[in-house]
Formats: C-alpha cells, sequence, structure tokens
C-alpha cells in the first residue's frame, strides 16, 4: 500500500547509519593509536565487532574510510553550483561556498584537536594520494556543471559565451578556485606541523583566503571578457 510508513525499513537504515558511524569511529581511534599503515580493515572489523565484510560494505577502501566525510564535501561544492538560489551567479556562488569552507579548514586543522589527523595525512603517501583523487574528481564534477550554467547564459561576465568557450570557463574558473584552497590548506598544514606553528605567519594563512578567492574571480571575469572580446 502506498502513503503507509515502513517502520522496520526505518528500523533498518537506522542500524545502518550506526553500524557506519562505530565504524568509522572504530577506524580512527585505531589510526590515530597505531598509525594509518599499520592498522588493516580486518583490525577495523575486530575492533568493531563486525564482519570484514560489513566494512566493505560501507567504505571501499581503508583510504575511503579514513575519508569518509569528505563525500559530503564533494557533494556539497557541486551543489553550491546545481543547487544555488534562482538568478545567482553561478561563479559568486561557487566562490562563496568555498571561500566559507576554506576559512572553516583552515580552523579546524590548526586547532591542537586536528594535529593528529595531518601527522597521518603526512605519513601515508596512500592517504595523501585518496586526497588528491577526491578533489580532482569534485574539480571535473563541479567544472563540468559550471560549464552548463555558463553555457545556459547564467553567469553575466559571459552571457552568450557558446557551448566550448563554456565548457572551457567553467573547468578553468573550478580548477583556479579549487586548486587554489589546497595550496592554501596544504601550506597551512606545514606550519600547523612545523616548528613556527603559532608565529604570525601561521595565522596570516586565513586571512589569505578571502583575497585570493576575489582575486581569481575577477580575473575568470576579465578571461571572459577577452575569449568573448567584450569590453574588460
Amino acid at each position: 500500500m502506498t502513503g503507509v510508513s515502513d517502520p522496520t525499513g526505518g528500523r533498518r537504515q537506522h542500524r545502518k547509519a550506526q553500524t557506519r558511524a562505530t565504524v568509522r569511529e572504530t577506524a580512527h581511534r585505531l589510526f590515530a593509536e597505531r598509525g594509518f599503515d599499520a592498522v588493516t580493515i580486518a583490525d577495523v572489523a575486530a575492533a568493531a565487532e563486525v564482519a570484514v565484510q560489513t566494512v566493505f560494505n560501507h567504505f571501499e577502501t581503508k583510504e575511503a574510510l579514513f575519508f569518509a566525510g569528505r563525500r559530503t564535501w564533494m557533494e556539497n561544492t557541486v551543489a553550491a553550483v546545481t543547487q544555488r538560489p534562482p538568478g545567482t551567479d553561478p561563479v559568486g556562488a561557487l566562490r562563496s561556498f568555498l571561500e566559507e569552507g576554506l576559512i572553516d579548514v583552515l580552523d579546524q586543522e590548526s586547532r591542537p584537536e586536528g594535529r593528529g589527523e595531518l601527522e597521518l595525512l603526512a605519513g601515508s603517501p596512500g592517504l595523501q594520494a585518496r586526497e588528491r583523487t577526491l578533489v580532482e574528481l569534485t574539480s571535473t564534477r563541479v567544472g563540468d556543471e559550471l560549464g552548463a550554467a555558463i553555457a545556459a547564459g547564467e553567469w553575466p561576465a559571459a552571457p552568450d559565451a557558446d557551448p566550448v568557450t563554456a565548457r572551457v570557463l567553467g573547468r578553468l574558473i573550478a580548477d583556479l578556485l579549487i586548486s587554489a584552497g589546497r595550496v592554501l590548506v596544504l601550506e597551512n598544514r606545514t606550519l600547523v606541523l612545523g616548528p613556527e606553528r603559532d608565529g604570525p605567519q601561521h595565522r596570516s594563512t586565513a586571512a589569505t583566503a578571502t583575497a585570493t578567492m576575489a582575486a581569481i574571480e575577477q580575473c575568470a571575469r576579465a578571461l571572459a571578457a577577452q575569449l568573448l572580446d567584450q569590453p574588460g
């Protein structure tokens, strides 16, 4: 029958969510205690008191388990373009979202409680490769959506862009904004893990975010004007 709730299905989803959270919390505890590379999926399963297959049902790899929260960031970054309020500038919406998120990440990773996770990242080439992949996948997806929005005439800086130019602009702008954010995050991590983590240079990293993102957006508008032979 339609319109009738399924309490059994609701409980099942709740149990799955609980299991996923337990596995993730257990894994991160083990990573912190032993180091990422020293922990196996079997170790996580045993400590969480679940089957190894249960872990794989929720996380396809150990790296995916470590970065479980990043998938939300990827989807939200894409949504900043695709689900922005009607009439909103897509490039401006993306820049605002990334700027706000970047400042939050810089703040969170600068706190003492975030140091352990940064040390795990710094000590694992596998984790670093996975993070690069996630950033690249996000940039590609965002670039495609941004290009579609530009082709539809939704960016005032390029209202008449042809599909090819719109696609190029979308990929360029997404790559520039996301890559710039990553540069600042990596620089901040170097400072946080270095001997001068409490110095003025460390504190200036977050202050750089707003100016950097604004400058890239301005450069994107200038590039669009040149590509489309519009006044600058």
